[in-house]
């Protein structure tokens, strides 16, 4: 038995985040009107006071920005590493067979 992925839009979310502002800060109750799990609104709520939520007032483009720009930064890096230590492998093999 497969489980079905459910996505929402950016609009859904923000306004999700909206309605447990409504209920007082009571996630349960929120996640219980919409009919969605509890600890996905949670996870929408923390991004968004992290302001990575897209359409909420806290949302950071500038933030999103760098946030990329690191993660292609790190895999940039990791790719530099690995060959790097190919190289090294290589210059170690060639360096015993002239001996």
């Amino acid at each position: 038995m497969t489980k079905k992925i459910r996505t929402y839009s950016t609009e859904f979310k923000a306004e999700a985040v909206k309605k447990i502002a409504d209920n007082n800060g009571n996630i349960s109750a929120s996640a219980k009107q919409l009919g969605i799990a509890m600890q996905t609104l949670s996870n929408w709520q923390s991004k968004t006071n992290q302001g990575k939520l897209v359409g909420t007032e806290q949302y950071d483009p500038e933030l999103m920005a760098i946030l990329e720009e690191n993660k292609r930064l790190k895999r940039d890096l990791k790719i530099a590493q690995e060959e790097r230590e190919i190289l090294k492998k290589a210059t170690a093999y060639f360096a015993n067979e002239e001996r």
